[in-house]
């Protein structure tokens, strides 16, 4: 049966067009006539149906299904050209994985520790995208995931890596702080939330023993990498991994004021979709990462702070 998909030409030249909105320009950029790009146009718009283009007497401007459908060409043009590049620098030989993950785990811990499995592994290339939300692996070209939360994904294998023991660190600089500090004296702080672990204040403060009542409030931002930044500034105290934020503790930009670790209840995963798990390169991805943890970061002693 004959895929209903328009020639390539066709969609080069309404990618092109779309972005400058000017068939003029997507003629200069493609090195084609304009009556051959309103030709590509024309014979797409007739091969769909649809209207992508209004025609105006100052140019074109798209229709509401040409914005819609111009997004999804160019993101499939982008894929195509993404994998037509790996493939050329692969020249037909080893491995590409695509690997979905946390972007300051991704900085922070996995990326020092790469070379040792690329020695191991140089005919595999590893690729890493920034995700910090589920999503369903059919609808992307990611191999596997680093996850934190809790190991559902369906269709899928969810290997455990490690847990979180995060600790309140701060600026030595920040108004009120001290090297020892209460858990009760931390409360007294300005306390930076992360969005995606909106509860993280009120369970470290529950496991220590304290009820406060604004564990709740403070500035909110995504990613630890954010919340460290803002700590150094000293806007507040916030609840970090120390394994993540080892340079600022040990150049003293940050200080841990109170030891106690909360053990968190979700934990990192490496995530792999069923119909990939056997793949030979990502299988010994798999098993190096698992033991990488397993090493480093399995227990709070492990996590705990470098001893001043």
């Amino acid at each position: 049966m004959r895929r209903k998909i328009p020639s390539t030409a066709a969609l080069l030249a309404f990618n092109a067009a779309a972005r400058h909105e000017s068939f003029t320009r997507a003629a200069d950029e493609l090195a084609l006539t304009q009556s051959a790009v309103c030709r590509q146009i024309a014979a797409l718009e007739e091969f769909l149906g649809v209207a992508l283009f209004r025609r105006t007497r100052r140019g074109v401007r798209l229709t509401e299904a040409g914005i819609g459908y111009s997004r999804k060409v160019a993101a499939r043009l982008d894929a195509v050209e993404r994998d037509t590049l790996a493939v050329m620098a692969q020249r037909g030989s080893g491995a590409t994985l695509e690997i979905a993950t946390l972007p300051t785990i991704a900085t922070r811990w996995l990326l020092p520790r790469l070379p040792a499995f690329l020695a191991r592994r140089p005919d595999v290339t590893i690729n890493l995208s920034t995700s910090t939300r589920p999503f369903m692996f059919d609808e992307t070209e990611f191999d596997a995931a680093i996850y934190f939360g809790d190991a559902g994904w369906p269709g899928t294998e969810a290997h455990f890596l490690m847990r979180e023991y995060p600790v309140p660190v701060c600026s030595p600089n920040l108004p009120g702080a001290r090297p020892a500090m209460t858990p009760a004296e931390i409360a007294r702080l300005p306390l930076l939330q992360q969005t995606t672990r909106p509860y993280a204040w009120r369970q470290w403060f529950e496991s220590a023993g304290v009820s406060i009542s604004q564990d709740m409030s403070g500035a909110r931002l995504e990613l630890f990498s954010m919340l460290s930044e803002a700590a150094i500034q000293c806007l507040g105290v916030a609840l970090i991994p120390p394994f993540l934020i080892r340079r600022e503790l040990d150049e003293g930009w940050l200080i841990a004021p109170c030891p106690h670790a909360q053990r968190s209840e979700r934990a990192y995963y490496f995530i792999v979709p069923e119909r990939k798990a056997q793949g030979a390169a990502l299988m010994d991805f798999r098993d190096w990462l698992v033991a990488e943890t397993a090493r480093y970061g399995s227990t709070p002693e492990m996590q705990a702070p470098s001893p001043a």
